[in-house]
């Protein structure tokens, strides 16, 4: 592991600036500066790259953008990642050309089970009904309906989402306050756009979150802070001893990762903190309408529409491949998110027609209540296997959401776990790739949407082998599995 000291000047050999606006996200940046350094030969074949956390902190970057890097790189045959050593450069201008993911030959098996977070069940996809909506609108769309389209979105759909906003998250909302979108990351792409042309250079975001919402404030030209988060969700103390800081991103139904709902007392501070600090809280609503304890908890943004944004979509309910969200504004803010955007597209006119009819026909609805009973019950048989198999570890938010945190024995080495489970074509992930800080116990984030119940048990039971394969010393509780 010692090779990579050798040359401690990453940043500079790299030339990847985290808080450089545009040219992409930055891991995919980060995957182009390092293949370009192995092609022309200054990391050469043999050589090692630095551990995840240690050049992400050489750069300045979050562990996820690393680790993202690094796995495409392994896929492309760049990389070579091996169980308790160093991942290693595995070309070089003199080799053969790398074979492409997908090829005769791939560097990782096959991903058989994933656990992984960030997806609905896509198996579920309602395409009959999804079919009929685009089916419908295609016959019934006006003439005008096939023009130039509204920048902030068509005003049929804007309607509908201000209506079901209401109803259904207790948001306070007009069509006129709502702007579509193509997801949760180019809608707060947008608002940073916004916020920036209002003087607004600094901006909170969570610890552990969601990199690629880092990665769209800084593509937008601010600066990220982040701040940490406890089991009522964002710190407003910590918020506040952040002085340049104006504006936060909070998820304050469900936080990603940690599950943890933002308390009614810290609600109201964050509020009484923009209104202090002249500046807004954007509330990421990204997987709030599955809750398994209660029903869905309203949007803060109910507690003053002028200081609040609410940034929402149906990647987590329906699928990420319709790319169709939206916005909530604050009033005043409309005019400057318009012009701080003017040349974004809108989602496919036609596509929004679709989703504001499967929403106003009420299969919206129908879909959701179906998948929080399927959610609930695969929730629990996860949560169920994990006991029987992993004894030693502690179940974490579980209340709702996608996704679970299963806390591991200290000195557990969940890079190794999770190298060892994709070896076996097992897909994990680890708690610290949300980390900016990258401090704090081991876990994995175990995401359960889009793995078949079947699949659960013998997911669980290649997790315990790669638990089992960790070098790292056993827990005094920690007992083996079958």
């Amino acid at each position: 592991m010692a090779d990579f000291q050798t040359n401690s000047a990453w940043a500079t050999l790299l030339e990847v600036d985290p808080g450089a606006p545009g040219r992409g996200p930055l891991h995919g940046r980060l995957t182009r500066a390092l293949r370009a350094a192995i092609r022309d030969g200054r990391l050469a074949a043999g050589a090692a790259v630095p551990p995840s956390r240690a050049l992400a902190e050489e750069l300045g970057c979050s562990r996820w953008v690393v680790t993202e890097a690094y796995a495409q790189l392994v896929a492309e045959g760049y990389l070579a990642a091996r169980v308790g050593s160093a991942t290693r450069v595995s070309w070089s201008p003199q080799s053969p050309p790398p074979r492409r993911p997908g090829g005769a030959a791939t560097a990782q098996p096959p991903v058989r089970y994933d656990l992984a977070p960030g997806l609905p069940d896509l198996r579920a996809f309602p395409r009959r009904r999804w079919a009929e909506a685009v089916h419908s609108v295609t016959g019934s769309a006006a003439r005008y309906d096939l023009g130039l389209p509204d920048p902030a979105g068509h005003p049929g759909l804007r309607r509908t989402i201000a209506e079901y906003l209401r109803r259904s998250r207790g948001a306070e909302t007009q069509p006129g306050s709502v702007a579509v979108c193509a997801g949760i990351t180019d809608g707060l792409f947008r608002i940073c756009r916004a916020l920036r042309a209002e003087g607004i250079t600094d901006v909170a975001v969570e610890d552990p979150g969601w990199g690629r919402l880092r990665e769209a404030v800084t593509g937008a030209g601010l600066r990220v802070h982040p701040v940490r988060v406890d089991a009522d969700g964002v710190r407003p103390d910590d918020l506040r001893r952040r002085d340049p800081v104006r504006a936060v991103v909070v998820g304050a139904a469900h936080q990603f990762p940690t599950g943890a709902m933002l308390s009614a007392q810290r609600r109201a501070e964050l509020v009484h903190w923009a209104r202090a600090a002249d500046g807004y809280v954007v509330e990421d609503d990204y997987d709030s309408e599955f809750r398994y304890d209660r029903r869905p908890i309203a949007a803060m943004q109910g507690l003053d529409p002028r200081r609040v944004f609410l940034v929402g979509s149906v990647s987590k309910t329906l699928s990420p491949a319709l790319g169709l969200g939206w916005m909530v504004a604050p009033p005043v803010l409309l005019p400057v998110l318009r012009s701080a955007n003017a040349v974004a597209a809108p989602p496919p006119v036609l596509d929004q027609l679709a989703l504001a009819t499967f929403i106003e026909r009420g299969w919206y609805d129908t879909h959701l209540r179906t998948a929080r009973r399927r959610f609930r019950a695969r929730r629990d048989l996860l949560v169920r296997e994990l006991a029987a198999r992993v004894p030693e570890g502690r179940v974490a938010g579980t209340a709702a959401g996608l996704h679970i945190l299963l806390h591991l024995p200290v000195g557990t080495d969940t890079a190794a776990v999770v190298t060892a489970a994709a070896a076996v074509g097992l897909r994990l992930t680890e708690l610290d790739a949300y980390r900016a800080r990258r401090e704090g116990a081991p876990a994995l984030v175990l995401g359960y949407g889009n793995i078949a119940d079947a699949e659960i048990p013998p997911a669980v039971a290649l997790l315990r082998a790669a638990l089992d394969r960790d070098p790292a010393p056993p827990h005094p509780h920690h007992r083996r599995g079958g």
